[in-house]
């Protein structure tokens, strides 16, 4: 097997936002870990509209072309990170819009997840989000990366948090890859 592709998923596609600094920060940490390759996927630029497919997602019947591309990216990868963050105590429309879109594309990979908002740090989001891709028969790592107050932490675009966000991401990259291993066989069937 090829090294597996890891994608980053910048999860909120609102103007002035901060994911994108949180996403290149952890997409840096996932490119110095030997077992991935790394893309970062900014729904921003997925440009997808509000859940427009006439068919169920499950059948895979994809009639409009931002569906097309969606699905050809999601399957692309081999495990995700979603960079997320909690609004109004849940996860964001946007990126529950975009899971949404798609099914099979989502089964049987691995998903960890990096959080961000006020002082409860997007766990609230990440639980929802915890529910939501079990649905999906996505495996949720327990190990996450949760930042409270992260514009606090970032300079001229650069995100820089303490060493203890660093640890729990490459806490969660060692588990993704676990479990992306253990899952690709079930993925060849």
């Amino acid at each position: 097997m090829s090294k597996p592709l890891l994608q980053v998923i910048i999860g909120s596609t609102r103007p002035g936002r901060i994911g994108p600094s949180i996403a290149t920060w952890v997409a840096g940490i996932a490119a110095g870990h030997p077992a991935f390759e790394v893309e970062i996927v900014d729904l921003a630029d997925a440009g997808l509209p509000l859940f427009d497919e006439p068919n169920h997602p499950m059948l895979a019947q994809y009639v409009h072309e931002h569906t097309k591309a969606w699905s050809a990216t999601v399957s692309r990868g081999d495990a995700y990170v979603f960079v997320v963050p909690e609004y109004n105590h849940g996860v964001n429309a946007a990126m529950k819009n975009a899971i949404d879109f798609l099914y099979q594309e989502w089964q049987r990979k691995p998903v960890g997840f990096v959080s961000y908002g006020g002082v409860s740090a997007g766990t609230r989001a990440v639980q929802q989000l915890k529910q939501i891709t079990a649905a999906l028969r996505m495996v949720a790592i327990v190990e996450a990366v949760y930042l409270p107050f992260p514009q606090t932490q970032i300079d001229n675009g650069v995100f820089t948090p303490p060493e203890a966000s660093v640890a729990a991401a490459n806490a969660m990259l060692d588990e993704i890859e676990r479990w992306t291993t253990a899952l690709h066989p079930m993925r060849q069937v």
